[in-house]
């Protein structure tokens, strides 16, 4: 699954330039695209943006998509100057007044509301601006089944803090529609309940969660116009090629549709469109022997690359072998795998890959690749932890909309300093 450019990429950087992110945006276009044909008309596409907010990834899938979900007044501040103009949908269980207010004062299309409190605050402050605001609002239903019991992550059906209980369903709904928030339209329901469903399981909860509002609407004779069945889109780390099954789910979701009529239906995918677009590319520093197991350490670690010590798995990876060796001393002989790949964190949870099976041995000297970073990796990272360098970052393929501007370096909205950002177009 890795580009030849991406490869290239990988080798010609020099030592100094190690570790860095790489990205293939046509890669990641020709995704998004795919995703989007997939799905039936009345259904829209959103992006989870807290998956990878990096300007040029937002702004290459800026032609894809019909909007994107926020999650924080940074966030939101970043991504509306990365792709201004553009719908957005403000989640998020605890959001500030100040960010609320900052929504609405940028026209922000949406508000998913996580609670009646929410609700109330988003009403005073709509009026106090005298802004008005569209509003979804979040429910934690439980789905029949065991649809979530084995889901990577599992955000409603159980005790949590997202969303409203549906007990409080129709008290809430009661308060949005009876002229007390002026201010404020009903657009309809949001229930994002779980992460890591295949297309079947993502199905029965959309179904489920479509019956529920059209229901909950019906009892109070208001009109149901959309319903947000959210992400979480299965990614399989161990076996890359089982991918999710968009074919399917878009043929499902049209079946859903067709049912129920009213409401337009929206997903907010987030790592499903951009996990494999991203590599993070680094160099073996040393190759020891350990109690009876072989180990590689590499320059980097988890303090950029999260994802496997997050999620408990292996880093899909590949060897790179370089052949050239400019140092005085004597390189070391290479070691045929199984080898486990670790960083220079001086904790055993740095953690990349276990027990990865290199044929041919590992080198210090020697390049690793390590597929599928392309979300939830740099930017859910403790960059800071030891205080190494920050990786490079490089972009294959140029943004359609034009380069973005980074935010300045120090402010909340800027993820890198733009001096660690160098952009390679082919």
């Amino acid at each position: 699954m890795t580009a030849p450019a991406v490869h290239r990429l990988a080798r010609s950087l020099e030592t100094g330039q190690l570790p860095a992110y790489l990205y293939d945006l046509d890669a990641l276009r020709d995704n998004a695209r795919a995703v989007r044909a997939a799905l039936p008309e009345r259904v829209e596409l959103y992006y989870a943006a807290k998956a990878n907010p990096e300007p040029e990834i937002l702004t290459a899938l800026g032609d894809h998509v019909d909007g994107y979900e926020v999650s924080s007044g940074g966030e939101l501040a970043h991504v509306a100057r990365a792709v201004p103009g553009r719908p957005l949908a403000f989640s998020g269980p605890g959001k500030t007044s100040a960010e609320i207010e900052s929504a609405l004062r940028l026209g922000v299309a949406r508000f998913h509301v996580e609670s009646a409190h929410e609700l109330t605050r988003l009403a005073a402050l709509a009026a106090r601006t005298g802004a008005r605001a569209g509003v979804l609002l979040r429910f934690n239903l439980a789905v029949d089944g065991g649809l979530l019991r084995d889901s990577a992550l599992a955000m409603g059906g159980r005790p949590a803090p997202f969303g409203i209980d549906p007990s409080e369903a129709d008290a809430v709904l009661r308060t949005l529609t009876d002229g007390s928030c002026p201010g404020l339209e009903f657009l309809g329901v949001h229930a994002h309940l779980a992460s890591g469903l295949d297309a079947p399981r993502q199905l029965a909860v959309a179904a489920s969660v479509v019956r529920w509002s059209a229901a909950l609407a019906d009892r109070h004779g208001v009109p149901l116009r959309e319903v947000n069945i959210g992400g979480g889109m299965s990614v399989d780390y161990a076996r890359p090629e089982n991918a999710f099954d968009w074919e399917a789910y878009g043929e499902g979701l049209a079946r859903i549709a067709d049912e129920h009529p009213g409401p337009l239906l929206r997903v907010e995918p987030g790592r499903a469109l951009t996990v494999y677009c991203g590599w993070y590319a680094t160099e073996v520093l040393d190759v020891k022997h350990s109690h009876g197991e072989d180990f590689a350490v590499v320059l980097g670690g988890t303090h950029h690359l999260r994802t496997p010590a997050t999620k408990g798995h292996d880093q899909p990876c590949a060897v790179l072998p370089v052949d050239d060796w400019p140092h005085p001393w004597p390189r070391p002989p290479a070691v045929p795998g199984p080898v486990t790949l670790v960083g220079q964190l001086c904790t055993p949870k740095d953690l990349l890959a276990r027990a990865v099976p290199v044929t041919d041995g590992l080198r210090p000297g020697d390049r690793v690749l390590f597929a599928m970073a392309g979300a939830y990796a740099w930017n859910i990272s403790h960059h800071d932890f030891l205080m190494h360098p920050r990786p490079g970052f490089h972009f294959l393929g140029a943004p359609v909309r034009g380069e973005p501007s980074p935010a300045p370096a120090g402010t909340d909205a800027s993820p890198v300093p733009p001096a660690t950002r160098p952009v390679d177009a082919p």
